[in-house]
């Protein structure tokens, strides 16, 4: 159930049987080739996808993050921890006063972590609440299934090309790019992350064949699907 196509008589009639919500988290950033969406594109998505047979309620994804290091590149977006922990706990705030009690926050984005800190925090602060936090993307089974296709895959690498994030028009490179060094990348300033990174790409190829990214994301569809489903505390 997409919110943003239902109305607030058909929310308050779905909460006379149910509590459960999803919320998936985003963010506007380089990806290379790719939108500079994808987080949001796929996090959205994914959470549409397995929500819809079950009938529950997945909010508009929240389409800004946590992206400091990615600032030097033109579209980035990034938000500051604290602001973005206090928009998340208003989220939950108003999810609960109307009624929902099992939310799952569906993540997109590495930077995002802080919200899943501030979840644990919320359920403490709101008994009677359960909050499950899913990174989609690294789960078990979908990281398994990335894995099995190929053991390098990064950050706008092949393992974010589907193609509901590809760009009309545009080309990418054929070849592997090799793994940039992340622990050094993480001592870096915006600027000198954008000289070290180039297009964007952390490593590995750019692209794979259109039947190995629809396996890998009919797992992650179905892992998340389970995950809404329960068990719930």
């Amino acid at each position: 159930m997409k919110v943003s196509e239902t109305n607030w008589q058909q929310i308050e009639t779905y909460l006379k049987s149910d509590d459960r919500a999803i919320l998936p988290l985003g963010s506007t950033e380089q990806h290379a080739g790719l939108s500079l969406s994808v987080d949001s594109i796929l996090s959205e998505r994914v959470a549409l996808e397995a929500a819809e047979p079950l009938g529950v309620p997945v909010f508009p994804v929240l389409a800004y993050g946590v992206t400091p290091y990615f600032l030097s590149y033109p579209g980035s977006i990034s938000i500051r921890i604290e602001t973005y922990v206090r928009m998340v706990r208003d989220i939950l705030d108003s999810l609960k006063r109307q009624g929902f009690r099992r939310i799952m926050i569906v993540n997109g984005h590495g930077g995002n972590q802080p919200a899943g800190s501030l979840a644990i925090e919320w359920m403490a602060d709101n008994p009677g609440t359960s909050v499950k936090f899913h990174n989609w993307w690294n789960a078990p089974e979908t990281f398994a299934k990335v894995q099995a296709v190929d053991t390098v895959a990064s950050h706008a690498s092949w393992m974010e090309n589907f193609p509901w994030t590809r760009l009309q028009g545009v080309d990418l490179p054929t070849q592997m790019k090799p793994m940039v060094d992340l622990a050094l990348m993480r001592l870096m300033d915006p600027d000198k992350v954008k000289a070290l990174l180039g297009d964007g790409n952390f490593g590995g190829y750019y692209q794979k064949p259109d039947e190995d990214m629809q396996a890998i994301w009919d797992v992650a569809v179905a892992e998340t699907r389970a995950l809404i489903e329960g068990p719930w505390a």
